[in-house]
């Protein structure tokens, strides 16, 4: 028995994106709890994490969190538009594509200026 089978077409991708970018904001929520919690219990740890967080890796990380967390957002408002109006589930593909131009026309403007700091500018 095959447990991941990959099945094609935007809804597989939109479902697989979605429980990535969930996980992967799942993930931040458990480093963010931790690293506030060194703010009392070690601050010099905590400023060396703050260190990187500043760097060139540390805002790469900032970039892909904020694309999980847009994604997520977006695909989410998609699935509800569905749950309201069935109707729209004719139109799936058409909002999902919707929700990649959104995404694009947000996230690299965002990007740019979350990784503008790290490059000098």
């Amino acid at each position: 028995m095959l447990l991941l089978r990959y099945r094609g077409s935007e809804g597989m991708l939109a479902w697989a994106f979605h429980r990535i970018s969930g996980i992967a904001i799942w993930l931040f929520v458990l480093l963010h709890v931790l690293d506030i919690y060194l703010a009392g219990g070690n601050p010099n740890v905590y400023d060396d994490i703050l260190k990187f967080y500043a760097s060139t890796p540390g805002r790469i990380m900032e970039i892909l969190l904020g694309a999980a967390l847009l994604y997520h957002g977006l695909n989410g408002l998609r699935i509800m538009a569905m749950d309201f109006w069935p109707r729209l589930t004719v139109y799936h593909k058409q909002i999902w594509y919707a929700n990649w131009i959104i995404f694009v026309a947000v996230g690299l403007p965002g990007a740019w200026l979350i990784i503008k700091p790290a490059l000098g500018l």
